[in-house]
C-alpha cells in the first residue's frame, strides 16, 4: 500500500510524450473521476477554459484546449487541481514587451508528475532544456571549483548576490498550503534555525515583528511585495513568515515566503566567492538538520531540487551581480550577447521593501527588494549619485536558468560572464569594436 501511495515520488516521468506510457500510474493514484471528492460546480472543459488572449507567460503560450481537457479532471492526493497550477497565471497575465515568467505555480511536489505533460514542456520552454526519462541533474556544492568569484572590477561591480530555494517534504507548496501547515513550517524552521545559530549567531523575526516599525529594529518590513499577492502566496499575510539574520549579515533565511526556505548572501563588497560559500556551507547544514528532523529537502533525480516555481527547479539557485553599465546597455548586440552568455539582465528597481537601519546613524539602508539583507550603509552611498538620478545604468546580471547545470557551474557561467561583460564596456567607453569579444553559444 505504501508503494503505491509514494510511487509518485520515485517515478519520474519520461520524456514527452508522456501520457501513453505513464496513464496507468497516473490513473492508479487517483480516482477516474477525482472530482467526487469535491463539490465543484464545474461546466465540460471547452466551457472551463481559460480567456488567453492578451496573456504573455509561458504558460499562455503553451495550454490549449487539448492539454486543459486532459489535465481536467485530476487532483493530487492534497487536492490540488490544474486551474489551482494556472491560476497565478492569469491574475498577473505579464506584459507584451515586459519579461516572460511562467505563469504557473505547483501546489505540492506531486503536481510535477501529475500534471507532468504540462510542466516538462513549461521548463524546456523557460530553460531550454528537455526533461527525459535517463536526464539527471547534478548538485555540487563544492564551492572551491568556482574560480575567480573573488574579485571583479570594482569601478563596475557594486554588489553581488546568492541565493537558493528549497522545498520541505510532507508539505504543500506556499501558494496551497493551509494555515496549519505554514505554522508547521515555521516551527519547523525556527528549531532547525536555533541549532543553526549554533555555528553562525543570528536571530529569528517573525514578520508581525518586522511589519511594525521601530528605531530599536535593525529590519523593517512593509506590506507584501505585488508579485506575492498577485500569485496567492500572500494569503494570511503575515501569518506564518519569518526571518532569520545572522549577527554579520552574512546571510539572511527567508521561511514561507515564495518558498518555504530562501537563503540569501549579499555582499557589498562584490566578492562572489564569498556569497556563494557562506550559501552553500548553510544550506548543507539546514538539509542535515531538517533530515534529523524527518523533513528532507524534496528532491527528483531528473528535476534536482524541486521548488513551486518551474522557473527555479533544478538547483533552486540565483546567482546575480550589481553592474553599472552605460555603453552596453545602449548596444544593439546586447539581446543576443546575453543569450549566448546564458544570463539575465534586469535593470535594478529603486523601490524598497526592507530596510536596516544603521546602528548609529539611523539611516535606511539600500536593501534589493524582499529578500536582500546589508549590514551597513557602505552599498548605500556607493550608490548615491546614481539613486539620486533615477538609477540609469545599474542593472542586476543574473543566471537564466536553473536546471541542466550544477550550482557551481551556473555561479561559473555568471563570473565568466560579468567579466567579459565589462571588459565589452570598457572598449565601448574607448569607442572601440566589442566584435572579437562577442562569445560562442555557451
Amino acid at each position: 500500500m505504501w508503494k503505491r501511495e509514494k510511487m509518485w515520488m520515485i517515478k519520474p516521468p519520461t520524456e514527452h510524450p508522456k501520457e501513453c506510457k505513464y496513464r496507468p500510474v497516473l490513473e492508479s493514484l487517483v480516482p477516474r473521476d477525482p472530482m467526487s471528492r469535491f463539490s465543484l460546480k464545474r461546466s465540460s472543459p471547452k466551457e472551463e477554459f481559460p480567456n488567453l488572449d492578451r496573456n504573455y507567460t509561458l504558460m499562455g503560450a503553451i495550454l490549449d484546449l487539448h492539454m486543459y481537457t486532459r489535465q481536467f479532471n485530476r487532483a493530487t492526493e492534497s487536492g490540488v487541481i490544474f486551474d489551482d497550477i494556472i491560476r497565478p497565471g492569469l491574475e498577473d497575465p505579464g506584459l507584451l514587451n515586459g519579461p516572460k515568467s511562467v505563469g504557473c505555480l505547483a501546489g505540492d511536489a506531486q503536481s510535477y508528475i501529475l500534471f507532468c505533460d504540462f510542466f516538462d514542456r513549461i521548463i524546456e520552454s523557460y530553460h531550454g532544456y528537455r526533461v527525459t526519462s535517463d536526464a539527471v541533474q547534478e548538485s555540487d556544492f563544492n564551492y572551491d571549483n568556482l574560480k575567480g568569484g573573488d574579485y571583479f572590477d570594482e569601478d563596475y561591480v557594486l554588489s553581488c548576490e546568492v541565493s537558493a530555494g528549497r522545498a520541505v517534504d510532507d508539505f504543500c507548496f506556499p501558494v496551497h498550503c493551509s494555515r496549519g501547515e505554514r505554522r508547521n513550517l515555521l516551527a519547523l524552521a525556527q528549531t532547525v534555525l536555533e541549532q543553526l545559530s549554533e555555528d553562525l549567531p543570528g536571530t529569528f523575526h517573525s514578520i508581525e515583528e518586522l511589519s511594525c516599525e521601530s528605531e530599536e529594529r535593525r529590519v523593517v518590513m512593509d506590506s507584501p511585495p505585488s508579485s506575492l499577492i498577485k500569485t496567492g502566496v500572500a494569503r494570511d499575510w503575515p501569518d506564518g513568515r519569518a526571518l532569520w539574520l545572522s549577527k554579520d549579515g552574512s546571510l539572511a533565511i527567508w521561511v514561507n515566503m515564495e518558498e518555504h526556505l530562501k537563503l540569501v548572501s549579499f555582499r557589498s563588497d562584490g566578492n562572489l566567492q564569498e556569497a556563494f560559500k557562506c550559501v552553500c556551507i548553510n544550506l548543507m547544514k539546514t538539509e542535515i538538520l531538517y533530515k534529523k528532523l524527518r523533513h528532507p529537502f524534496i528532491w527528483k533525480h531528473h528535476l534536482g531540487w524541486v521548488v513551486s516555481s518551474p522557473a527555479e527547479v533544478g538547483t533552486g539557485l540565483k546567482t546575480s551581480v550589481t553592474v553599472k553599465l552605460l555603453h552596453l546597455a545602449e548596444n544593439k548586440r546586447l539581446k543576443d550577447i546575453l543569450d549566448r552568455l546564458r544570463l539575465r539582465m534586469e535593470e535594478t528597481a529603486c523601490d524598497l521593501s526592507v530596510c536596516l537601519y544603521d546602528d548609529d546613524r539611523r539611516k535606511r539602508a539600500l536593501v534589493s527588494g524582499y529578500v536582500t539583507v546589508i549590514p551597513n550603509l557602505n552599498a548605500t552611498e556607493a550608490l548615491q549619485p546614481w539613486l539620486d538620478r533615477g538609477c540609469p545604468g545599474i542593472y542586476n546580471i543574473s543566471n537564466l536558468q536553473t536546471i541542466g547545470f550544477n550550482e557551481v557551474e551556473l555561479t561559473q557561467l555568471v563570473v565568466d560572464g560579468v567579466k567579459l561583460i565589462i571588459r565589452m564596456e570598457k572598449r565601448l567607453e574607448n569607442k572601440s569594436s566589442i566584435e572579437d569579444l562577442v562569445p560562442t553559444k555557451k
